[in-house]
């Protein structure tokens, strides 16, 4: 099982280190990892293994945003399945 994690926000150090030091915690495997800066924001996409996580879903997307509040970044994590429907035309 694999999830799409979205992180954005004004550019800032530490990022990467702190999402995926998280997320290991929380027994996700990042697998795939793609970031850039446009000016002063950061924008990140991650694929990550689900498959071991030690929570539900709903409950990680939670975490993943009060994360984001606490870093001033916004953090979210979609299933694999629903990121793709919502982006299939």
């Amino acid at each position: 099982m694999r999830a799409v994690v979205t992180v954005t926000g004004k550019d800032k150090k530490g990022i990467i280190a702190k999402v995926s030091g998280f997320l290991a915690e929380k027994g996700v495997n990042v697998e795939d990892i793609s970031q850039t800066l446009l000016q002063d924001y950061f924008a990140m996409i991650m694929l990550v293994d689900i498959s071991d996580l030690k929570t539900e879903l709903s409950e990680l997307a939670k975490e993943c945003e009060k994360l984001g509040n606490e870093i001033g970044m916004s953090i979210r994590i979609q299933h694999e399945a629903i990121f793709n429907a919502m982006h299939n035309i």
